[in-house]
């Protein structure tokens, strides 16, 4: 495949004539500016690429070699055999990615005649550590700058797709620790600290080589990146190369490894966290780093040295940053936010005295023109529709609920294109509806008897259905796709607070049907959604093989189950860190032999549009019946999607044509 070009930086002039530096004064030494503690510790490009890179700098020194501390607390242990027995491999994967990270930082050494997994301090020589685990070296940052251009729509969608895939694996995996370190407490571990799922995932895929954007230092846009893109943890900016420090607000090229050695900065993160900061959306008054004390109290002056000069460097050659900013946020994880806002050009950079009066750089950044909305605005803009969409866009709106109140929640229809009201013309379909021959030999007997619970499933009848554990954790996130999910339903034993009932609760979330000029029709969130979330069922009538050819012949609009891409498997797929992974076969059903009519009666699901790389996949799942080829269509999320943006299914079979899908859009 032949791909664009990644080109040196050929507007960078390190032979013109500097203008006036502004004066060095001598000051205490600055820490680097860094962001809440809350979330610190501590490549690969496609093979058939032709692009090229524009060299900015390129480096003829050994790059300095940049450590992360291991922050993990001791290894959780093991759980009790025949209990989660799915991730007892998972565990072992963390286990040997902690002690490697702990052995590189120098606190153990590693013994490999002894079989002891125990981890102990090394004292003057005195203590022998031993772990069963050889030592390995982690690929250093390069140092060579430089700037990725002329990318072809094929190479938009190769980066765009290896960004989604390693996210994926990031949050999987995060889900995974959380989840081991849920059961290591519940077995009675006694260890009752927060999981860092966050840090170890990041840790694992480094020790495997998966962090992206390592063997080129970029500037301005990552590849595959999209400016408006939500993080909800540091660490994964990190691993897709956004920005390349764990906990410092700028990330540069530091001198010593520059070719003409000086620093150059490449991103920053906004988070306010200095009291001089100024942020007005298109134009930020970004204060440098250092001189604060543990309660972010300016208590020294700074000094024009380390990011802070990279910055004025990058004003100087006219390098452009990228901006991600940082702030709290209701409903995330982690209860903060990091949101990619786009590229910003310093234009001023001068010293002044502080609120607190000492002395602070400050640095002028410009929105560069022509970019997409910016993500922290669209999250605020997706808040106040929340709560008061008429005041905020008083026209398109043909109704606040299509849903007539049967959803937990409105669903919105927005039409500011033409006056097509499709949507609202059909009755609104809750759950889907199966022939009663589906019901039969259902009744007392073929749920659990939990009736104090389910708790972790090791006596649950739908557990063992599902293989031995279940498929969510308390969060009711997805842990794994699987061919079907078993839930507890009606007749089963355990409240309806149980953990093992998620999609049959319906919609928790806000969703609008809008109008789109790209897709007909389309479907967005107001809320953000998380990675493994559910979204809502896609429902409709099920016909029969013989009903479905009346109605083909009828022209009437049909969805076939058995199209849809089995994206299920791409989810929890941990087969790049695990080599003994296989993809789940366990528990099986046939083919969906069957047709959905969504002609007359439907949801919000019928109006999400076609993406061969799409953010929602769809899980068959049973709770209220046990006929496994006819289960309930369940949507989650693939991704952590921001307010606002489009959801997508691969239904598999588009419309050669057309490009579009045969069905109700």
């Amino acid at each position: 495949m032949e791909m664009g070009s990644v080109v040196g930086l050929g507007d960078v002039n390190f032979s013109t004539e500097p203008k006036t530096p502004t004066p060095t004064m001598i000051f205490p030494k600055i820490e680097p500016k860094l962001e809440p503690l809350d979330e610190f510790t501590p490549q690969s490009m496609n093979p058939n690429s032709n692009f090229s890179y524009n060299s900015c700098f390129r480096n003829t020194t050994t790059p300095q070699q940049q450590q992360l501390n291991a922050t993990s607390s001791q290894t959780p242990s093991s759980i009790e055999a025949g209990v989660h027995s799915e991730y007892n491999r998972i565990s072992e994967l963390f286990q040997t990615a902690f002690a490697q990270s702990v052995q590189r930082d120098g606190d153990v050494e590693a013994n490999e005649d002894l079989g002891c997994r125990a981890i102990v301090p090394v004292s003057n020589g005195s203590q022998v550590s031993n772990i069963v685990i050889t030592r390995r070296k982690y690929e250093k940052r390069s140092s060579e700058l430089v700037r990725v251009t002329d990318l072809k729509p094929e190479d938009v969608r190769y980066f765009r797709d290896l960004i989604r895939k390693t996210r994926m694996l990031y949050d999987s995996l995060r889900i995974f620790v959380n989840l081991e370190d849920e059961n290591s407490q519940h077995l009675g571990s006694g260890r009752q600290t927060r999981a860092r799922g966050d840090l170890k995932a990041s840790q694992m895929m480094r020790e495997h080589g998966l962090w992206l954007n390592r063997d080129k230092r970029t500037v301005g846009p990552i590849p595959g990146v999209l400016v408006g893109d939500l993080f909800l943890y540091r660490m994964e900016l990190c691993v897709v190369g956004l920005h390349g420090t764990p906990q410092a607000g700028i990330d540069y090229l530091p001198a010593n490894q520059s070719s003409n050695g000086e620093p150059i900065a490449t991103s920053i993160i906004a988070s306010g966290g200095y009291e001089d900061d100024e942020d007005a959306g298109d134009v930020i008054i970004y204060t440098g780093q250092g001189g604060q004390d543990k309660n972010s109290r300016q208590v020294v002056h700074q000094k024009l040295e380390g990011g802070n000069l990279a910055l004025e460097r990058s004003m100087y050659y006219g390098v452009e940053v990228r901006v991600i900013r940082g702030f709290k946020y209701v409903g995330s994880s982690s209860g903060k936010v990091y949101v990619y806002d786009g590229l910003y050009r310093i234009t001023e950079s001068w010293f002044d005295v502080g609120k607190s009066g000492f002395g602070v750089y400050k640095y002028k950044l410009v929105r560069i023109e022509n970019q997409p909305d910016m993500g922290s605005a669209i999250l605020r803009f997706a808040e106040s529709l929340r709560t008061r969409p008429l005041e905020v866009r008083p026209m398109g709106y043909i109704s606040l609920d299509i849903s007539r109140k049967k959803e937990n929640v409105p669903v919105f229809l927005f039409n500011d294109i033409d006056n097509e009201r499709d949507p609202a013309c059909y009755d609104y379909l809750l759950k889907t509806v199966f022939p009663p021959y589906v019901y039969q030999h259902v009744g007392n007997g073929s749920g659990c008897e939990c009736t104090d619970g389910c708790g972790n499933g090791t006596n649950c009848f739908c557990a063992m259905k599902n293989g031995g554990q279940f498929a969510y954790d308390t969060n009711g996130i997805l842990l794994r796709g699987k061919p079907i999910i078993f839930e507890c339903g009606p007749h089963c034993s355990c409240p309806p607070t149980c953990s093992n009932r998620v999609s049959q609760k319906g919609v928790r979330n806000r969703f609008e049907v809008f109008r789109s000029r790209e897709t007909d029709w389309g479907v967005r969130s107001l809320d953000l959604l998380q990675a493994g979330s559910f979204i809502c069922e896609y429902t409709g009538v099920v016909l029969t093989q013989e009903q479905a050819q009346i109605f083909t012949m009828n022209g009437d609009s049909l969805i076939y189950p058995s199209h849809f891409a089995e994206r299920w498997a791409e989810w929890g797929d941990l087969s790049r860190i695990d080599s003994n992974y296989a993809r789940p076969a366990y528990p099986s059903i046939p083919p969906l032999d069957f047709a959905m009519d969504v002609s007359r009666m439907r949801n919000l699901a019928c109006y999400m549009s076609h993406s061969s790389s799409p953010n929602v996949l769809v899980q068959p799942v049973l709770y209220d019946h046990n006929n496994v080829s006819f289960p309930h269509l369940m949507l989650f999320a693939m991704e952590n999607i921001p307010p606002l943006r489009e959801l997508s299914i691969d239904y598999g079979m588009p419309d050669d044509c057309t490009g579009k899908l045969a069905i109700c859009n």
